[in-house]
């Protein structure tokens, strides 16, 4: 296979580069060549055979360059294998149990649908109250959001290896 598969993201305070670099670490050890980049600083699609796009999420929301890279790139996503990750949730348990069942934000549906992504997960995030704005403290603290790292390792590294099989059987068909 020489065509790489990229795994971008959009994150704010650095939970979901981790969960993006343990996704690129994963494929790697598949075999899988893959770049892991922040979406501002990708700007060609064609090098990639797949692509993974993963958010931080803030209040329901996607980050905005998150958002303006899958609507600026929704033609090219729409024409390979695409997988959709947000991280967030900040407490034990199952991130879309813990959202109600929340996979990514109304208002990207019609771009998501059009685009027809392979997977959609939700992974835990971080809550590190030393990196939090007065803004965002008075929040954690109003819904009494307890500090710590929500990231489920196993379930990142499980969903990783599903993609991989999944590509390394789309690049045996061909």
């Amino acid at each position: 296979m020489d065509k790489k598969i990229l795994v971008a993201y959009a994150s704010k305070y650095g939970a979901t580069v981790g969960i993006a670099e343990k996704i690129g670490e994963v494929l790697r050890q598949a075999g899988l060549p893959a770049d892991v980049l922040p979406v501002k600083q990708v700007s060609d699609l064609t090098p990639y055979t797949a692509v993974i796009l993963g958010s931080a999420v803030y209040i329901v929301r996607w980050r905005k360059e998150a958002v303006k890279f899958l609507k600026d790139s929704q033609k090219l996503l729409a024409e390979r294998p695409v997988w959709l990750f947000s991280s967030g949730p900040m407490e034990e348990g199952d991130p879309v149990e813990l959202l109600e069942g929340w996979r990514f934000p109304e208002k990207i549906r019609p771009v998501i649908e059009s685009i027809q992504p392979v997977g959609i997960a939700v992974f835990g995030g971080v809550l590190d109250t030393k990196k939090l704005n007065l803004l965002e403290r008075f929040m954690m603290n109003k819904v009494k959001a307890q500090p710590g790292d929500y990231r489920d390792w196993d379930a990142i590294v499980a969903w990783s290896k599903n993609i991989a099989v999944e590509l390394q059987k789309k690049a045996k068909e061909g």
